[in-house]
C-alpha cells in the first residue's frame, strides 16, 4: 500500500493537498489510538488499586509491577504523541506553502475557538500531552512510593 500517493500529473497545489490528506488522515488516526491506550491505562491502574486493597503481603511486587506498568504506558502514548506530533508538523508546513488556500487551513481553528464559551475554552483548553503523558508518569511516581514505603 502507498501511502503517498503519485503526484506526478498533478499542479504543485493539487499534489499537496493529496499528501496534505493523507497526512490529515494519519493525524487522526492517532486521537482514538491515545484515547482507548490513556483509558486502558486508567482501568489496569484502577485494577492494580483493587488488588493492592485485598493484598497484605507481596505489596512491594505489586506496586513494582505499577511502576513498569505505568513506565511501559508512558512510553507507549508518548510514542503515539510523538507520530501524531510529527504528522502536524507536516500539514503545518503544507499549509504554509499555500497560506490563501482554504483547503490548507482547516486546521487553524483559531478564531472558531475564539466564539467558543470561555468556560470551554478553559477546560478544553488543557493540551491532552499534559494529561495523556502526566498520567501514567504521576501514576508510576505514586506506585514507586507505595513500593518504598513497604521496603
Amino acid at each position: 500500500m502507498t501511502i503517498i500517493p503519485d503526484i506526478s500529473d498533478n499542479s504543485p497545489a493539487e499534489g499537496d493537498l493529496q499528501i496534505y490528506n493523507t497526512l490529515l488522515q494519519l493525524w487522526q488516526a492517532e486521537n482514538p489510538i491515545k484515547t482507548i491506550k490513556l483509558q486502558f491505562l486508567l482501568a489496569s491502574n484502577a485494577g492494580l488499586l483493587g488488588f493492592l486493597s485485598l493484598q497484605n503481603d507481596n505489596l512491594t511486587l505489586l506496586a513494582t509491577g505499577g511502576v513498569v506498568l505505568n513506565i511501559i504506558w508512558l512510553l507507549s502514548i508518548g510514542r503515539t504523541s510523538l507520530f501524531q506530533k510529527a504528522w502536524k508538523n507536516k500539514l503545518n508546513d503544507i499549509a504554509q506553502r499555500h497560506p490563501d488556500d482554504a483547503r490548507f487551513q482547516v486546521l487553524d481553528i483559531t478564531s472558531a475557538e475564539k466564539r467558543a464559551p470561555a468556560w470551554l475554552r478553559v477546560i478544553g483548553g488543557v493540551s491532552s500531552r499534559y494529561y495523556l503523558l502526566g498520567t501514567p508518569a504521576g501514576l508510576a511516581v505514586a506506585w514507586l512510593a507505595i513500593a518504598m514505603t513497604r521496603l
